[in-house]
């Protein structure tokens, strides 16, 4: 029986996915403005939040609710880990930190593994669906801005084990409506997904400020204010 949970989240979610798709930085992104090093910090936020994520999806993969949604295959961590070497060299661990809203997404990710663990769906959903679908096209943005060779400073969005992504997506999709969960939990995890984009969005406007002191304020400001008609999907799908 159906919880119908992938059009809950997919519904409940479409006012914070526009949101994102909004902040200065992702517009400049989806128009080909990369900053190399801006670049570089993206990942490297994203990877103390994969860390995380994935440790708490490994602790909690026998809970009734996670054993359903969880596919090694879409690890980040190590793509990441290939990602950075790229760009900060071998000793690139002593040069990355985490900006305070990848902090507190860490925290978040970290309360729930231990007290609601059924939360952490919403928290993979976010990410990975996201990664699947506008992370696709993000990826092609920057292998053509920074001049890079195939995944060459891009694995993270590089899912080696799933070829066929849109054939996955609905696998995914089909798990989530066989988890056994009540409409409260449903709507507990809709909500936590929310809180997942927050964070997304929090991180996104602190590179923002980086990306604007690289390109300048002037620049910046046109590039958003200008029309563009492409939508990235950038969050999730």
């Amino acid at each position: 029986m159906s919880n119908n949970l992938a059009i809950k989240l997919r519904a409940g979610t479409q006012q914070a996915h526009a949101a994102i798709e909004n902040i200065g930085f992702m517009k400049c992104f989806v128009k080909g403005v990369v900053d190399r090093n801006c670049f570089a910090k993206f990942l490297s936020n994203l990877y103390f939040v994969y860390s995380e994520l994935e440790a708490a999806l490994e602790t909690n993969k026998n809970h009734p609710c996670i054993s359903v949604l969880y596919f090694r295959e879409l690890n980040r961590k190590a793509n990441l880990e290939k990602d950075l070497e790229f760009y900060y060299g071998s000793g690139w661990r002593n040069q990355i930190k985490p900006l305070a809203p990848a902090q507190n997404y860490i925290s978040r990710i970290r309360e729930v593994s231990a007290s609601y663990p059924e939360l952490l769906i919403a928290h993979a959903y976010t990410r990975y669906m996201g990664d699947l679908s506008g992370g696709q096209m993000l990826q092609k943005v920057v292998q053509s801005t920074l001049n890079l060779e195939g995944y060459q400073g891009t694995s993270f969005y590089n899912f080696e084990e799933i070829p066929d992504k849109t054939a996955f997506k609905n696998k995914y999709r089909q798990a989530l409506n066989t988890i056994a969960i009540d409409d409260t939990t449903a709507d507990r995890i809709v909500a936590e997904a929310n809180y997942s984009f927050h964070f997304n969005m929090q991180m996104a406007k602190e590179l923002e400020e980086i990306l604007i002191k690289s390109i300048g304020e002037v620049m910046f400001h046109k590039l958003i204010n200008s029309h563009n008609s492409d939508n990235t999907q950038v969050a999730t799908n």
